[in-house]
């Protein structure tokens, strides 16, 4: 049995749907459409990548603490209602 880890797939997902630009002057833009707000730069593609990724994840985490509306992407959907079950049911 493997472990899923919501997370870190949704956050995959959401990269698999990033969108990256270079710039006139050489630099690259990247942006997750569905994400909005999520738009990052970087002197090379590398890092903007990983400036895409970082703020995606603080983009995901600002949204969560604060009731914010999610998109759902690749099926996840991260506005539902945790389930729990109850102690006893150890």
């Amino acid at each position: 049995m493997s472990i899923r880890y919501i997370l870190s797939e949704y956050v995959e997902q959401a990269l698999s749907e990033a969108l990256y630009d270079k710039l006139e002057d050489g630099t690259f833009s990247g942006k997750i459409s569905s994400c909005k707000g999520v738009i990052a730069f970087g002197t090379t593609l590398r890092a903007c990548e990983a400036e895409v990724r970082s703020t995606l994840e603080d983009w995901i985490l600002v949204g969560l603490k604060l009731g914010h509306p999610l998109p759902v992407i690749g099926g996840i959907d991260l506005n539902k209602e945790p389930m729990r079950e109850p102690v006893d049911a150890l």
